[in-house]
C-alpha cells in the first residue's frame, strides 16, 4: 500500500517565539536579531520554499513606517506618553516628537490620558520598537467627535477606489472624517449626520465582501439623511 505524507501540523506562534535558528529566511511577519528568525504577530508559522513566514489571527494591526494612524493616550511620563495605536506593541510618543515647547514633567498639559491623537508612525526597528510623531502636517489632538473602530483589514474598503468610498460619505453627511490605517476612524459632525456616517462605515465593514458596495452605502445614506439625496 502506498504510504500518503502525513499532512504537517499548524503550529501556532505568539509575538517573540522563535522560529528558526538556522538561518532561513524570514518572509511576513517576521524578524531576525542575533541569528534567530522570531514571529512577530500571533498566527500560523507557515514554511514554504521562500522562506519562514507567520499568517496572522485575527488581523493584528502592524505598524508600518510612513502610516497615520489615530492612537488614544493610556499614560503619561516626565518626557513622553505612551499611546495606544492598536498594535500588540507600546508605542511611546516623545516630548520632541510634538508641535509643542513642553518642558520635563508638563507633559500633563498638553496631551491626557484619553485623548485621541492624530500620529504618523515615524520608525519600526526588527525588535518592533515603534516610534511615532506629530510632527508633520495635518498631524494634530482630535478635539471633540467620536471615534470607531473597525479591523485594519477593512480600512481599504472604507477609503475606496482612489478615496471614492471616503470622499462620498463626507460629501453626503457632511460630516469631517479622517480614517486610520491601524483601524480608528474619527467622525465630527451634527450629531444625526455623524450616527448615519457611523452606520454606514459599520456597514460597510460588514459588506466588505459584497459588490455593488458604493450604490448600497449611498442607498442606505439617502434613505437615513433624505436631504443627502437632494444634493
Amino acid at each position: 500500500m502506498e504510504k500518503r505524507n502525513a499532512k504537517p501540523s499548524r503550529q501556532i506562534v505568539v509575538p517573540g517565539d522563535i522560529l528558526s535558528t538556522r538561518g532561513e529566511k524570514g518572509g511576513e511577519n517576521t524578524y531576525e536579531m542575533d541569528g534567530k528568525l522570531y514571529a512577530s504577530v500571533l498566527g500560523v508559522k507557515n514554511m514554504s520554499p521562500n522562506g519562514i513566514s507567520v499568517i496572522p489571527i485575527g488581523g493584528v494591526y502592524m505598524p508600518t513606517t510612513g502610516d497615520t494612524v489615530i492612537g488614544i493616550i493610556e499614560d503619561i511620563a516626565a518626557s513622553n506618553w505612551m499611546v495606544n495605536i492598536s498594535a500588540p506593541y507600546p508605542a511611546p510618543l516623545h516630548v520632541n516628537e510634538v508641535p509643542w515647547k513642553v518642558e520635563f514633567g508638563d507633559t500633563s498639559k498638553y496631551l491626557n490620558i484619553g485623548d485621541a491623537v492624530l500620529l504618523k508612525i515615524l520608525m519600526v526597528d526588527e525588535s518592533k520598537k515603534i516610534q511615532v510623531t506629530m510632527n508633520d502636517s495635518g498631524l494634530r489632538k482630535l478635539e471633540g467627535g467620536q471615534i470607531v473602530d473597525i479591523p485594519y483589514s477593512k480600512v481599504s474598503r472604507v477609503i475606496g477606489k482612489s478615496g471614492s468610498m471616503i470622499q462620498m460619505l463626507k460629501n453626503m453627511t457632511d460630516c469631517r472624517i479622517f480614517v486610520g490605517q491601524n483601524g480608528r476612524i474619527w467622525i465630527d459632525g451634527d450629531d444625526e449626520n455623524a450616527l448615519v456616517a457611523v452606520e454606514a462605515i459599520k456597514f460597510i465593514e460588514a459588506n466588505a465582501q459584497s459588490g455593488n458596495l458604493t450604490d448600497r452605502v449611498k442607498d442606505l445614506i439617502e434613505k437615513r439623511l433624505p436631504s443627502a439625496a437632494e444634493e
